[in-house]
């Protein structure tokens, strides 16, 4: 079902046609009796799957090795 509200009543009923058209509702918006605009709530959007192991391989063996001692002093110095 469709509504129809002219601009004059959209700006002081905001919050309640918000809440319609997250709710489904489509609010059509007229100015001067004509339609001007449409609020139709978002498609809900996926988040993406995360995927373990999906960065395997990137890390060298290097990363595993131990700090050198000046590196190990500065970042217990600061």
């Amino acid at each position: 079902m469709t509504i129809t509200v002219n601009v004059h009543e959209a700006k002081t009923q905001f919050s309640r046609l918000l809440e319609q058209a997250h709710a489904g509702q489509e609010i059509i918006l007229s100015k001067a009796g004509k339609p001007y605009a449409r609020m139709v709530p978002l498609a809900q959007q996926e988040k993406p799957k995360r995927m373990p192991g999906r960065l395997a391989g990137h890390i060298d063996e290097a990363f595993f090795e131990p700090l050198p001692e000046a590196e190990l002093d500065a970042w217990e110095k600061s």
